[in-house]
């Protein structure tokens, strides 16, 4: 819980920075926000570390689809701990969330435009056809478990900073069509939270988007894990 809302607020706040009117970060550009939520991922990867330090349902879905035993150390893969995994992260993205608009309210309050207010919170595609941005979720999220899961391969440890600079390059390298969430939790919980909470001028939260950043990572990390078990 404590690792993903770090990692939402991170991230939301990069995108706050980038996007939001008055802020000292405005127009700062899109390797700006990689930078930023890879930076996000390598906090959020730290502080959830003794769990396991999977801060994103799509991973924790792949682990279990490897065919590890363990989710973290001393927690056995299961579903019951699968579901408590899935729950702390979404609760933890949502708080996030709510941080990232109390450090921000008085330039939300400045900012016209609802739906940059909106892309603080969710992704969102830059050309709307579902089935395709669906694909291009499951080819990131792929991506990210299938690589985070080759680490341990690797004949030395970068930590939490492999899985940093892993998100960054995904960013730059697929991040253009859908803002890549590949992250259920990152998208849904702080969904949510801006549907709850009195943004001024928010408008609507896209909920007819909403699923493919849940099904298009779940899918993709499944997928990532699968691979990875056959080959490691």
């Amino acid at each position: 819980m404590l690792g993903t809302g770090m990692l939402i607020l991170l991230g939301g706040g990069v995108v706050a920075n980038v996007l939001l009117a008055k802020s000292k970060g405005i127009d700062g550009g899109w390797l700006l926000i990689n930078f930023g939520w890879g930076l996000a991922v390598f906090s959020g990867v730290f502080v959830a570390f003794s769990s396991g330090g999977h801060i994103n349902p799509a991973v924790t879905a792949g682990i279990w689809a490897s065919g590890a035993e363990e989710f973290g150390p001393g927690i056995e893969v299961s579903a019951g701990n699968f579901v408590a995994y899935v729950g702390a992260q979404l609760v933890g993205a949502f708080l996030g969330a709510v941080v990232v608009y109390l450090a921000y309210k008085k330039h939300f309050d400045e900012t016209p435009d609802s739906g940059a207010k909106l892309a603080i919170f969710s992704t969102g595609p830059a050309i709307r056809s579902y089935g395709w941005n669906t694909v291009t979720e499951v080819i990131g999220t792929f991506v990210l478990v299938f690589v985070v899961l080759s680490f341990g391969n690797w004949p030395g440890d970068l930590g939490p900073l492999a899985a940093a600079l892993l998100v960054t390059g995904i960013g730059a390298s697929l991040g253009g069509p859908t803002g890549y969430a590949i992250n259920p939790a990152r998208d849904l919980g702080p969904r949510i939270a801006h549907a709850l909470l009195p943004i001024k001028g928010k408008g609507g939260s896209d909920w007819s988007y909403s699923w493919v950043p849940i099904v298009g990572p779940l899918i993709g990390g499944v997928a990532g894990g699968l691979l990875a078990g056959a080959i490691y």
